[in-house]
C-alpha cells in the first residue's frame, strides 16, 4: 500500500471510530435519560409516622442525601480494624472509594441513642430536601425483564437492632428489555423491603395504595424504616420479617422526595456517585446485628433484582387490633421482643453490672423460695394461717383437684370480657359519631376515658369471679356440693355492696393514677383493698365497710400480701399470652386466633388468682382475730416494788 493510501485508510479508521463513539455516547445518554423520566414517573410517595414533639413518639428521621455526610467535620472515615482507628473526619465521597470493611462514624453511641442522632440528623440536613436514589438494572438470568429501584437512606435505626445508618428499598419490575422500552409498560410486580426480605404485590393490587396513577405509597415503621403498604402495626417472627413489631400506624407526615438516578452504566455510577463504590459500612462499627449496614452495592438485590425478586414474600401480618378479655399474645410478643432488645443492648453495653444485676434477682428469688413452707400443701380447712408458699400451693392444688369447678367459673368470665371489650370498642366508636376528635391533643384524654371505662369493667369482672371463687372455697370446706353457676348466684346475692366497693377504689386509682406523681400512693392503696371481694362477699360488709375492713386485714401484712398475689396474677396473667407468643414462632395460625386462644388460657387462669386471693384472705383473717384474742388487756407485773 502507498503512504498515500495508508494515510487515507487511517483517516478513515479515525472517522469511522468517532462517529462510533458519539453514537454510544449519544446512546449511553439517551439510556440515562429514559431511566431518569422512568424514575421520576414511578417516584414513590413515603408516609412517615408524625412525631409531634422533638425526641417524643413517631418517626424522627427522613430519607436524606447522602451528600450531607461528605465533608460534614462530625463524620468519621474509620478503617477495618477497631471503631477507633481514624482515617479521616469528614472523608469526601471519592475517599470512600474500593474501601473494603471501613465503616463511617456518626457523632453518638448506637446502643445509647437518646437523643443525639435525631438533633445531629436535623442538623446535617437542614435545608436540604428528602431524598430517595433511584437505580436501573438488569439481570443476566433474566434478560426480559428491567427493576427499577428507589434507595432510602436515614440516619438511624431505632429499633430492636439498633445501628448507625439504614438503607431500605422499593423496587418495581417491568417486563420490558430496558428503561427505554419499561416507559411502554406499567409495572408486572413492585417489592417493599422490610429488614432482610420483602413483600410484594402486584401492580394494581387492592394493598398497593398508588397517588396520580403512577405514584405507589410506602410506609415506613417508626423508627425500623421497614416498608410496608398500608398503615397498621404489623409483626414478625423470623430474619426475613424482621422479629418484633413495626408500627406504620397514623397520623403521617406525606414526602414528596426528591430523585436522584443513579446510571446503570456502573462507570457513569461512580463517577457520579462514587460513593456507590464504597464497600464498607454506613454507621458504627458494633457487634452482630447492631453494626452499621452496607450499602446498595453489596446487596444481592443490586446485580440480580429479579433474581431477588422470587424470595419475596406475599404479605406481612398486622396484629389485631381487637383482643379477647383485653389480653393478647400479640401485644405480649412486641413487648416481649423490646424488652429482650433491651436487655441485650444493656449486656453489650455493661455486661459486668447486667451480670450483677442479674445474679442478684436470682439470688432473691432462690432467698424467697427456699425461706418459705411449700409444704403441707393442705387445700380444706381454709380458716387457718398458712405460710407464703403454702397459700400458692394450697391454691393450685385447690385449682387442681376442683378443675371443672374452676374452669367453668373462668369460662363464664369469658362472655363478661368480650362484653367489656365490646363496650370499650363501642365508646371509642362514639366518640367519633358525635364529632369528637381521637387524634392530635384530644387524643390523650380520650384515651385516658377509654383505659378508664375497660379499667373499670374489668376490675368489676374480677371482683364478680373472687367473690364467686370465695363463696365455693367455703361451700366445699363445708362439705356441700358447688358448681360454677350456683358460685355465680351466691355470689350476686351480695352484688350491691360489691359493685359500689369496687367501682369506689377504682375510681380513687384512676383518679390517681391519672396525677403520675401520685401513682405510689395508687399502688399503696391497690394493695390494701385486694380482699375486698372477700370482706363484701364473706363477712357482709358494706361497700365502705369493705374498704376499711380490707384495709385493717392488710395492714402490717403489705408486702406480704402485695407479693403473694402479686405472684399469682402475674403467673395467670403471663401464661396465656406466653402461650400465645410461643405460638406465634412454631405455628402458622392466624394472628386473631392466637388471641383468641391467649384470651380463653388467661380467662381460666384467673380462678387461680382468685383462690389465691382468698386463702391469703383467710391467712389474714385468722391471723388478725388470733392477734385480737390472744393479746391481753392487763399485762401482769414480773418484780415486786417496795414504797419508798
Amino acid at each position: 500500500m502507498s503512504k498515500l493510501g495508508f494515510v487515507k485508510a487511517r483517516a478513515f479508521i479515525v472517522l469511522v471510530g468517532a462517529a462510533l463513539s458519539l453514537a454510544f455516547a449519544a446512546r449511553a445518554h439517551a439510556d440515562l435519560g429514559d431511566e431518569q423520566k422512568l424514575a421520576a414517573r414511578y417516584a414513590p410517595v413515603v408516609r412517615l409516622v408524625t412525631q409531634e414533639h422533638e425526641c417524643g413518639p413517631g418517626e424522627p428521621y427522613r430519607p436524606m442525601d447522602v451528600d450531607a455526610l461528605f465533608g460534614e467535620d462530625t463524620v468519621a472515615l474509620r478503617g477495618p480494624w477497631t471503631k477507633l482507628d481514624l482515617v479521616k473526619i469528614g472523608p469526601a465521597a471519592q475517599e470512600l472509594v474500593g474501601r473494603y470493611e471501613y465503616h463511617l462514624d456518626f457523632p453518638g453511641s448506637a446502643l445509647e441513642p437518646g437523643c443525639d442522632y435525631e438533633r445531629w440528623s436535623r442538623r446535617i440536613t437542614a435545608g436540604k430536601n428528602a431524598t430517595v436514589y433511584a437505580h436501573v438494572a438488569v439481570d443476566p438470568a433474566d434478560p426480559g425483564k428491567v427493576a427499577l429501584q428507589y434507595w432510602l437512606f436515614y440516619a438511624f435505626n431505632d429499633f430492636n437492632n439498633l445501628h448507625e445508618g439504614d438503607w431500605e428499598m422499593i423496587q418495581l419490575n417491568f417486563v420490558a428489555r430496558d428503561a427505554r422500552a419499561a416507559l411502554d409498560k406499567q409495572p408486572a410486580e413492585v417489592g417493599y423491603s422490610s429488614h432482610e426480605g420483602a413483600e410484594s404485590a402486584h401492580w394494581g393490587d387492592e394493598k398497593l395504595e398508588v397517588v396520580d396513577r403512577t405514584h405507589p405509597v410506602v410506609y415506613p415503621g417508626a423508627g425500623s424504616h421497614a416498608n410496608k403498604y398500608t398503615a397498621a402495626l404489623y409483626l414478625g417472627s423470623s430474619a426475613e420479617a424482621g422479629v418484633g413489631c413495626d408500627d406504620t400506624q397514623g397520623p403521617h407526615d406525606e414526602l414528596r422526595p426528591t430523585v436522584a438516578t443513579i446510571p446503570s452504566e456502573p462507570a457513569a455510577a461512580r463517577r457520579a456517585f462514587p460513593w456507590v463504590a464504597f464497600q464498607g459500612r454506613w454507621g458504627e462499627l458494633q457487634k452482630a446485628f447492631f453494626n452499621g449496614p452496607t450499602g446498595p452495592n453489596l446487596k444481592d438485590q443490586w446485580a440480580a433484582p429479579i433474581e431477588w425478586s422470587k424470595t419475596w414474600r406475599d404479605r406481612s401480618y398486622a396484629v389485631p387490633t381487637g383482643g379477647i378479655l383485653g389480653t393478647r399474645a400479640t401485644d405480649f410478643f412486641c413487648a416481649a421482643v423490646t424488652s429482650g432488645s433491651r436487655g441485650l443492648v444493656s449486656l453489650l453495653r455493661s455486661p459486668g453490672l447486667t451480670v450483677l444485676v442479674l445474679a442478684v434477682l436470682a439470688a432473691l428469688l432462690i432467698f424467697g423460695v427456699t425461706r418459705t413452707e411449700w409444704r403441707p400443701a393442705a387445700p380444706l380447712h381454709i380458716a387457718r394461717r398458712r405460710a407464703w408458699g403454702q397459700i400458692l400451693s394450697a391454691a393450685g392444688r385447690m385449682y387442681v383437684k376442683r378443675a371443672s369447678l374452676f374452669l367453668g367459673i373462668g369460662l363464664l368470665f369469658i362472655p363478661l370480657g368480650a362484653v367489656i371489650s365490646a363496650v370499650q370498642a363501642v365508646v371509642l366508636g362514639g366518640f367519633g359519631l358525635v364529632g369528637v376528635d381521637t387524634t392530635g391533643e384530644s387524643a390523650g384524654a380520650l384515651l385516658f376515658v377509654v383505659v378508664a371505662i375497660g379499667t373499670t369493667l374489668t376490675f368489676l369482672g374480677l371482683g364478680l369471679v373472687q367473690a364467686a371463687t370465695a363463696c365455693a372455697l367455703v361451700e366445699i370446706d363445708e362439705g356441700r356440693s358447688i358448681g360454677p353457676l350456683r358460685a355465680y348466684r351466691l355470689a350476686l346475692a351480695r352484688i350491691r355492696p360489691l359493685l359500689g366497693a369496687l367501682g369506689a377504689a377504682v375510681a380513687v386509682v384512676l383518679v390517681l393514677s391519672a396525677t403520675t406523681i401520685l401513682i405510689p400512693v395508687a399502688i399503696w392503696l391497690t394493695v390494701r383493698w385486694l380482699l375486698l371481694a372477700q370482706v363484701v362477699e364473706l363477712e357482709h360488709e358494706s361497700a365502705l365497710g369493705g374498704l376499711r375492713r380490707s384495709s385493717r386485714l392488710v395492714r402490717g401484712r403489705w408486702v406480704r400480701l402485695g407479693s403473694l398475689i402479686g405472684v399469682g396474677a402475674l403467673l395467670a396473667l403471663a401464661i396465656g399470652p406466653l402461650l400465645g407468643a410461643i405460638l406465634i414462632f412454631l405455628s402458622e395460625a392466624a394472628l386473631p386466633l392466637l388471641n383468641i386462644v391467649a384470651g380463653v388460657v388467661y380467662a381460666l387462669a384467673m380462678p387461680f388468682v382468685a383462690l389465691t386471693t382468698s386463702y391469703a384472705y383467710f391467712d389474714a383473717r385468722a391471723r388478725d382475730e388470733l392477734e385480737r384474742t390472744s393479746a391481753p388487756a392487763v399485762l401482769p407485773a414480773e418484780i415486786t416494788l417496795r414504797a419508798v
